[in-house]
């Protein structure tokens, strides 16, 4: 199991964790169904941990307080656990925040994004078009295409899908809000085996139906050599310790490369700041920040921010070639921080199609009657040069990312400098 840091150092109650499903899926088991008087209590407790400590309302057009008033009679009246679990998952839909989630789901819960997600969507002009598809997945392989406009799903009109979903609790209307309820919509539920999507495109209207299925790497990672770059795709396995020692493995094989290539585009689910660390001191000389800290809750129970630096030490063998770092929307949590710390500390450009833009640093608090753990963003994360985490933009690489990515490299290599010396100024440097 990842660790998890205990924050003691902040004199707070709860874990922080830069995670996002690693320990998410078994539901958490409990001895039987709490009363409605502990259904409230622990539904007041939820309210709290949410108001005091999450970091972004500051964003987001969320009412959590009509969101409390409402859900708690919701939550008083649930008729099981089952029920009980879905008024939670409600009420944090209400913060249209993809970071946000229960340590629990049940087979109606909605699946997580960008973890369990095959297809992203946005709202364009009135209508709901594909922007990105998973690779490799069974939504790509159904015919699916980035650019169809959704009809319906599973047979309910698009606008009565996310309608659902879409957070109602809000003092204005965000379009964040409708898109992020439209990619709930589009991932489903846990208990729909298949999706079926009705499409209209150019060429006229058809339907794809495929089985959402999300496996677990057979290894931590891929790599290999061709001519002279390095290039090695991290698999979903940022929360796993050992995936240093592979890397670690990986890249003594190629300390004579003349750059190396590192893919993060399957690492949706995040992880924990030890595994990224280890990767980054592996490709710098010196002690270097690589990421900012904010904590909110500070500022709102004192009125004095409380801000701080993370810094990164080396580990031998450096690697001494240019870095250059891929990305894309199956880019989460850990992995937006790792590609934002290598920018920092290396300058290494960061190619690729927007980020999952996961917001800020999680944190736990596990409700007193039910036992049910709650995650949400409690820190702001923010690249060394101030811009926070889920603003950082890519490079755009075109359809031919890996082929980009390998050019610009040898280009990097030739030019015979130190990259970590010249930080880049932006995602592409």
């Amino acid at each position: 199991m990842p660790d998890i840091f205990h924050s003691l150092r902040l004199g707070v109650k709860y874990k922080f964790v830069s995670l996002l499903l690693l320990i998410l899926i078994a539901p958490t088991q409990a001895a039987e169904f709490i009363s409605p008087g502990e259904r409230r209590e622990d539904f007041d407790a939820f309210c709290r941990f949410v108001s005091e400590e999450y970091a972004y309302f500051s964003i987001k057009a969320t009412d959590w307080g009509r969101t409390c008033d409402h859900y708690r009679v919701e939550a008083q009246n649930a008729a099981d656990r089952d029920a009980y679990v879905g008024v939670l998952e409600q009420a944090l839909g209400q913060l249209y925040d993809s970071h946000a989630h229960l340590g629990t789901n049940t087979n109606k819960s909605p699946r997580l994004i960008p973890t369990q997600a095959d297809v992203m969507a946005a709202w364009k002009d009135g209508k709901a078009v594909v922007t990105d598809i998973r690779s490799g997945s069974a939504a790509e392989r159904s015919g699916l295409r980035v650019g169809d406009e959704v009809l319906a799903i599973n047979d309910t009109p698009i606008a009565a899908a996310v309608a659902r979903a879409e957070p109602v609790f809000v003092r204005k209307q965000d379009g964040a809000a409708r898109d992020w309820a439209l990619r709930v919509a589009l991932a489903g539920r846990h208990d729909m085996t298949t999706i079926r999507l009705d499409l209209r495109s150019a060429a006229g209207q058809r339907s794809v139906s495929y089985a959402p299925t999300f496996p677990r790497p057979n290894d931590l990672l891929a790599s290999s050599v061709q001519d002279g770059i390095g290039y090695i795709r991290v698999h979903n396995s940022l929360g796993e310790q050992e995936l240093v020692r592979a890397f670690d493995t990986a890249l003594d094989r190629m300390l004579d490369a003349k750059a190396l290539v590192l893919d993060l585009r399957d690492t949706p689910s995040g992880g924990v700041s030890s595994v990224a660390r280890g990767i980054i001191g592996r490709l710098i000389d010196r002690e270097l920040p690589y990421q900012r800290h904010e904590l909110v809750e500070e500022f709102q129970s004192t009125g004095i921010r409380r801000i701080w630096t993370e810094y990164v030490a080396p580990r031998p063998v450096r690697f001494q070639g240019p870095v250059v770092v891929l990305v894309g929307p199956w880019t989460g949590s850990m992995g937006e921080g790792l590609a934002i710390g290598l920018n920092a500390t290396r300058g290494a450009p960061v190619l690729g199609r927007p980020m999952a833009h996961l917001l800020g640093a999680l944190g736990e608090s596990r409700l007193p009657k039910s036992q049910i753990v709650v995650r949400v963003p409690v820190e702001k994360l923010f690249h060394v040069d101030g811009r926070p985490r889920e603003a950082f933009m890519p490079c755009p690489a075109g359809d031919k990312e890996l082929e980009a990515a390998r050019e610009l490299a040898e280009k990097l290599a030739q030019k015979k400098t130190d990259p970590s010396l010249q930080p880049a100024a932006g995602g592409c440097g």
